[in-house]
């Protein structure tokens, strides 16, 4: 029984498709899993593990967990020295897909065959039934996501190598969405597919704001990019609101879809709308200036968990915290996962229900019986025993787990590197909430600190600059053995957002800070750094304005893509991002003390 080869669901019937797959989770998936290997069964990969065998318990006995490590040597194969498809996959490849990779800081390429597109399509098309069950009305007016393109290179046997959204958008299922109410975008599709990100970010906002009073959702994939949005309407509002009055487009709009496209909807001058977008840009404070430039707006679509989750007291600032904030689905580039079928949650509560037709699920447990994450048990170089593995129906409420993936397009028991907590199931379909990327860790001594727990420790910490109107922009990490005993250091970009009730006495303030991430840190950090003495004492270089910005532009130029950009939360040493970040400190304060350690 296949389900999911159609493309598109609208309404009820989306629903029925959804409840369909998650009531026969257990069945899609070994069907799923017996289709892979009929078509993927005599490719060299699985014929090393499998010898010919198409059996699915063969499968689970002898092919091994895998990492990059494992599947790079074929990719080269075939991106480079042009050998056949059939290396991994029974379909040919038709584009390597470049990851974001700027979690953990170096993309990867990733195969994809066509049929991946479909299987993205069918799960894009059905976030606005879902969403229609929560807010009626969103078929009466437009929406301004802000999307774009990242330039596209071949590899040297002819493949073309793009991020998966570059894809996505570039491909007719994206192109065919007009014919649907509910995908009525304020952007042209030429200024979205403008390389130049610079000129299709002014084309995107101008239409955006011509188009105020039709805007019912804001967006963009990940939060970061929305405040990109935002910081680039601060600078260039004014030149914005002269178009608007003229008529007329700023010339040095060049690229000529951009500027054809945003011409037409440039008809004729409009200062009573320039004077209104004025009035509202050149207040002193942009508090809630999203309800104020786009009053008719209902949420706000953004991924905000895992390290997203920095950017929601900005996005609450700008919106007054009246818009809610919606993630919709979770997806990488190597295939697309789930959805959220609470789209309205708290995004601190917000869970994602795998849906069983987008890949062949396993899940390598991590944590102890009565399921608290212990600790990251396997890292990615150590071999995983195959019967480690669970599946998708024998994972445990409240557990924590990595992701393991088996895709039609090659990947074989590949760690994705995600952890995930069980929250709950949807009829036989388990729901996660995402924790952290696995790989992403700060040490010095026996300290292992991951991401999650960095972010929890800056959020505690970052509440003692409220009283001060002060608000924590961004930051990052990394761990300095340039010293003995290294130390962690935090970069942070903070931003007055008002008038401030208090003077900020920031030696006093900061210092604070520090030792309250040490302090929110687990027992192993604080042991080595009161009792071992084997770390010293917490960093935070407190950076210039517009440094996270900068450093967004140099990770793009380097490879990644605005829609995909992830701040990386650890920064390794000797790099050009590290160098930039240190250029453009204004200021260092340590721990004043030792954080408290019970033994």
């Amino acid at each position: 029984m296949h389900y999911g080869k159609k493309l598109e669901y609208k309404g009820e019937e989306a629903l029925k498709e959804i409840e369909k797959l998650t009531a026969k989770a257990d069945e899609v998936q070994n069907n799923l899993l017996r289709e892979i290997l009929i078509r993927n069964g005599e490719t060299e990969y699985l014929r090393k593990y499998l010898r010919g065998s198409k059996d699915v318990s063969d499968f689970k006995r002898c092919v091994p967990v895998s990492t990059y490590k494992n599947i790079y040597p074929y990719i080269q194969r075939i991106a480079i020295s042009g050998e056949d498809s059939s290396l991994i996959s029974g379909h040919p490849i038709t584009e390597m897909l470049c990851s974001s990779g700027t979690s953990a800081g170096e993309p990867k390429l990733m195969p994809s065959i066509a049929e991946d597109l479909d299987r993205r399509t069918f799960l894009y098309n059905l976030i606005m039934p879902i969403m229609n069950q929560y807010i009626c009305g969103l078929d009466e007016g437009k929406a301004m996501y802000f999307y774009f393109v990242k330039a596209e290179m071949s590899t040297p046997s002819g493949l073309p190598t793009r991020t998966v959204l570059t894809s996505y958008y570039k491909s007719k299922h994206f192109k065919c969405r007009t014919r649907d109410p509910y995908n009525d975008f304020t952007s042209p599709d030429p200024a979205i597919l403008c390389n130049d990100s610079n000129q299709s970010m002014y084309c995107q906002l101008l239409a955006g704001l011509i188009h105020r009073h039709q805007v019912l959702r804001l967006g963009a994939v990940f939060a970061s990019a929305l405040l990109r949005a935002i910081s680039f309407l601060e600078r260039n509002w004014f030149q914005l609101c002269n178009d608007i009055r003229s008529g007329r487009l700023d010339l040095t709009i060049t690229d000529p879809g951009c500027r054809s496209s945003t011409l037409s909807l440039l008809t004729s001058p409009n200062p009573t709308l320039a004077d209104e977008i004025e009035e509202i840009c050149s207040r002193p404070s942009w508090k809630g200036i999203l309800c104020q430039l786009w009053p008719r707006a209902k949420y706000i679509e953004a991924v905000v968990t895992g390290s997203m989750a920095q950017y929601i007291p900005s996005l609450e600032y700008y919106s007054a915290g009246k818009l809610p904030l919606v993630g919709t689905m979770y997806a990488s580039s190597e295939c697309y996962f789930g959805v959220n079928l609470k789209p309205l949650s708290n995004p601190a509560d917000v869970s994602f229900t795998l849906l069983p037709n987008m890949c062949y699920f396993e899940f390598l447990p991590l944590g102890g019986e009565n399921g608290t994450l212990l600790s990251m048990e396997f890292d990615e170089e150590e071999e995983v025993p195959n019967d480690k593995l669970v599946d998708l129906g024998h994972v445990r409420d409240g557990h924590y787990y990595e992701l393991v993936v088996t895709t039609f397009a090659g990947l074989n028991r590949y760690r994705i590197g995600d952890v995930l907590q069980v929250t709950g199931f949807y009829n036989r379909a388990p729901q996660f909430r995402f924790i952290c990327r696995r790989n992403v860790v700060l040490s010095i001594d026996n300290d292992k600190t991951n991401e999650e727990d960095l972010h929890k420790s800056v959020t505690i910490a970052k509440k003692l600059l409220e009283p001060y109107s002060a608000l924590l922009v961004e930051y990052t990490s990394y761990a300095d053995t340039s010293t003995v005993p290294g130390h962690y250091v935090l970069y942070w970009e903070i931003q007055i957002v008002d008038s401030p009730a208090l003077p900020l006495d920031h030696q006093k303030v900061l210092e604070e800070c520090c030792i309250a991430v040490e302090e929110q840190l687990d027992y192993v950090y604080r042991r080595c750094r009161s009792h071992d003495k084997s770390v010293g004492p917490l960093e935070i270089r407190v950076v210039e304005p517009g440094t996270f910005e900068t450093l967004m532009d140099l990770l793009v130029s380097q490879g990644g893509s605005i829609n995909q950009y992830k701040t990386p939360r650890c920064i390794k040493s000797n790099n050009a991002a590290l160098m930039l970040l240190d250029s453009h400190v204004k200021d260092s304060f340590f721990s004043p003390r030792d954080p408290k350690w019970i033994p």
